[in-house]
């Protein structure tokens, strides 16, 4: 099967070529007919599977362009997992000129509020953001006929459910209804018999299959050999990326600077760090520019980074449906890779309960000879890893996004900035894309590389000078 056998409009067709999304994926395959047929549906599947494009897709695919109100709703456990499910509808929405938000916490309400008011097709929110927005009535969720959730068993872990219910109790009762999760523990199956219609249950794989692609093995050792045996690990293993998960933040500190004095190119992730500085940190990661990350769980959780070899579990998981989600970070979309975990004799009874949980045994190795005794050469991860593949490039050379220097304070509307634009000889209206208008300034994607045009020759709007940028 291929994309085109889904009978997808010709934008969406375009952008997913661009993006090199060529053959779906099994769950993309599985998941999408269903959500084109307005099938609510129950999806277990392992992340990193393709499953954002399998309901991101099909959502596009309905949304009627010029509707004011949000019409989709997805519902992700973190803010990161937001903003990068926003990134994918943005994506593979760019030729059909959707406009999507990520709403999450620790970031001003009243800015979430004026971009609400705007004509929004796709809002990918954490529970508890959008809910105080809901409360507010900041928020108009009248339209929406679209709503995933994303990470469900992550929900319940966090303790959000509680929440996700609350916004569920606000939405429409006609809708289509979509909920994704990695296990299906009891609480979850209850969320779906109360909120979605009929569903189709979708499991892509048995639990003992989730990671077929990844080598799993275990060295037994003493706590206070850890640190020793990490750098003896990544001297013995090739890594050319590798997540590093550990139980709190200040164990993500002290591991970090471990392996920063030894010149390793590693960067960490925690929830004790400020918004600019988690998302700085996962740039260089995804980049490759850091090769290593330092990790609690509820900081790593809904990562989706391409190309990591290993996931090293220096601090064993408590929970089984941890060790299942960390593991999720590598081996995604059809690849392989490693998943090493050191187990000390306080870890053996949770081992015990996660074979059990599996269905086989991990395979056990000795530290004492296999890595505290070997010499170890860590020069190479003082480079940085070969950069890795940016899907988003290649659209973007089609579509640019530039900055206007005048906004809602200048009595500026998205209609005058899109009349300005189809004056210029070049462009017409199915080149100007998603407009933005905020307090002191303003965004407009240019489509189908004629940003240039727009930068060129847009001077004057409504008869006054504006500056007009690439926007940063």
């Amino acid at each position: 099967m291929e994309f085109k056998d889904f009978g997808l409009e010709q934008g969406i067709m375009e952008a997913l070529d661009i993006l090199g999304y060529h053959k779906p994926f099994a769950v993309q395959e599985a998941v999408i007919p269903h959500l084109l047929a307005k099938q609510d549906v129950i999806v277990q599947a392992k992340t990193g599977s393709g499953k954002t494009a399998s309901f991101a897709i099909p959502i596009l695919q309905q949304l009627i362009w010029n509707e004011k109100l949000p019409q989709a709703l997805i519902l992700a456990p973190t803010r990161e997992l937001a903003m990068q499910i926003q990134t994918e509808f943005d994506q593979i929405g760019a030729k059909k000129r959707i406009k999507s938000l990520a709403i999450y916490g620790k970031f001003p309400f009243r800015f979430q509020k004026q971009d609400l008011q705007q004509r929004t097709h796709v809002i990918c929110a954490t529970p508890g953001r959008i809910l105080d927005h809901l409360r507010e009535h900041t928020f108009d969720a009248s339209s929406i006929r679209y709503v995933v959730i994303d990470e469900a068993d992550i929900m319940l872990d966090m303790g959000f459910l509680d929440e996700v219910e609350a916004v569920l109790d606000y939405l429409p009762k006609k809708r289509t209804t979509a909920l994704f999760s990695a296990t299906m523990p009891k609480e979850i199956i209850q969320l779906a018999n109360r909120f979605l219609h009929d569903p189709l249950s979708i499991a892509m794989e048995a639990k003992q299959d989730v990671h077929q692609n990844i080598e799993h093995y275990v060295y037994k050792l003493n706590q206070q050999d850890k640190e020793t045996a990490l750098l003896h690990l990544l001297g013995k293993e090739t890594v050319e990326s590798a997540i590093l998960f550990v139980r709190t933040q200040e164990r993500v500190e002290n591991i970090y600077q471990v392996l920063k004095a030894h010149h390793i190119r590693v960067t960490k992730l925690h929830g004790g760090l400020l918004q600019e500085e988690r998302l700085a940190n996962l740039k260089a990661f995804r980049s490759g520019e850091k090769r290593i990350l330092v990790a609690s769980d509820v900081a790593a959780r809904g990562i989706d980074i391409a190309d990591i070899s290993h996931v090293i579990n220096v601090d064993f998981p408590d929970k089984k449906e941890t060790y299942i989600h960390r593991l999720g970070r590598t081996a995604r979309k059809d690849t392989s890779g490693k998943a090493i975990s050191f187990v000390t004799a306080r870890d053996q009874e949770k081992l015990i309960q996660l074979e059990d949980y599996l269905g086989y045994s991990l395979s056990m190795r000795d530290a004492s000879t296999e890595l505290l005794t070997q010499d170890y050469d860590l020069s190479y991860l003082s480079q940085s890893s070969e950069r890795k593949e940016d899907k988003g490039a290649a659209l973007r050379k089609d579509v640019l996004r530039i900055y206007i220097g005048a906004g809602k304070a200048k009595k500026l509307r998205a209609g005058d900035i899109a009349g300005a634009l189809c004056q210029l000889e070049g462009i017409c209206f199915d080149d100007v894309g998603v407009i933005q208008v905020q307090e002191h300034h303003s965004y407009v994607d240019i489509l189908h590389g004629k940003g240039e045009v727009a930068l060129k020759s847009l001077k004057r709007i409504k008869g006054k000078e504006v500056r007009v940028e690439i926007a940063k």
